[in-house]
């Protein structure tokens, strides 16, 4: 088996010394660069993003400059998101984004985990386990969504917060660690 297809199963797997992976990531890092560093709102820019996501760009999707991407691929958008400056998507396991999801400057989804023994992630082992938010979602400036995180539609997640858990349909979650501070009346 090799290390994406372990990648991919969410398995242990060699992220800093295997060649495939560090090339699809070199190309990644490429894309970025050219999205990041084309005229915003330009043909360049997003003709970078769609080469980026790997898909044709769904409607209403705006990315502003800087995004950053691990492979990129393996992130997608449902119609009508926005992110805003400064975002990065740590996606060596998948990201899956609902519709009319708003996400905040400077917000990080990391689907990566590494060893807690020293030894093993010198070997440069990690774990990439995927992050779905649910359509209708907005988060604050400066959040964290870390691997294996479901969030459901209709959440707000408050600027700063980290969010380790699952979180249900239509509630606030604000904190370091994240928790439910109310639900949301639809």
């Amino acid at each position: 088996m090799t290390e994406k297809e372990k990648m991919e199963r969410g398995e242990w797997h060699d992220a800093n010394f295997d060649e495939e992976l560090l090339a699809q990531r070199a190309k990644a890092e490429a894309l970025c660069y050219d999205f990041n560093m084309a005229k915003p709102g330009s043909d360049a820019q997003l003709d970078a993003l769609k080469s980026l996501l790997d898909t044709d760009l769904p409607q209403g999707l705006t990315v502003l400059s800087p995004a950053y991407f691990d492979y990129g691929s393996k992130t997608s958008f449902g119609e009508g998101c926005f992110v805003n400056h400064g975002c990065y998507f740590m996606d060596g396991g998948s990201i899956t984004f609902g519709g009319n999801v708003f996400i905040g400057p400077f917000c990080g989804f990391y689907t990566a985990s590494h060893p807690l023994k020293a030894k093993d992630r010198n070997l440069g082992l990690e774990k990439a386990l995927p992050i779905v938010v649910g359509d209708n979602c907005w988060f604050g400036a400066n959040v964290s969504v870390l691997q294996g995180v479901t969030i459901g539609s209709g959440c707000v997640i408050a600027a700063g917060s980290v969010v380790t858990e699952d979180l249900p349909d239509n509630v606030v979650a604000a904190g370091v660690p994240a928790v439910v501070k109310k639900a949301i009346e639809q």
